[in-house]
């Protein structure tokens, strides 16, 4: 898995409209927060993604970035992001190859770990979390990398 300190490889997927986005454009005007999750729909990660719909206001005003990336088609999110009203772009994997360059795919290559990782515009990791059940976790992750982008220099 990827760590604080490593260069995040590049790459390009389908967004929930079938466009190609790649890290490069996530991170060109700042910093970029993505997190993986596991699916759409289900409980937990639904609890997630709404609970970083609720803070993306702040996010946006420090800055920042957000995508989600699954392997669920780009039809599954775009059905998730309007039954949820994300205002964030969600990136199909569906061959799960991220997943698998940043090393958050779980055992055996089944499902995906919940781990948010802090990306810089160099496409370095500046921090990230991993918390399985936890959403708490994640949004205090993401909170703190508003706070720091929200501090003067």
């Amino acid at each position: 898995m990827l760590d604080t300190g490593d260069k995040a490889p590049e790459f390009t997927l389908p967004d929930q409209d079938g466009h190609d986005i790649s890290l490069t454009a996530l991170v060109k005007d700042g910093p970029a927060i993505l997190f993986f999750y596991p699916a759409d729909f289900t409980p937990t990660c639904t609890r997630e993604a709404c609970s970083i719909r609720d803070i993306h206001q702040e996010i946006s005003r420090a800055g920042l970035t957000v995508a989600g990336i699954s392997p669920q088609s780009p039809e599954s999110h775009k059905r998730f992001r309007e039954k949820h009203q994300l205002p964030y772009t969600l990136l199909a994997d569906e061959m799960k190859e991220v997943i698998t360059m940043f090393g958050v795919n779980g055992p055996l290559g089944f499902w995906v770990q919940r781990v948010t990782f802090l990306i810089d515009q160099n496409r370095v990791v500046r921090g990230r979390v991993k918390a399985t059940f936890s959403v708490a976790e994640h949004e205090a992750f993401i909170r703190q990398a508003v706070s720091i982008r929200q501090m003067p220099v």
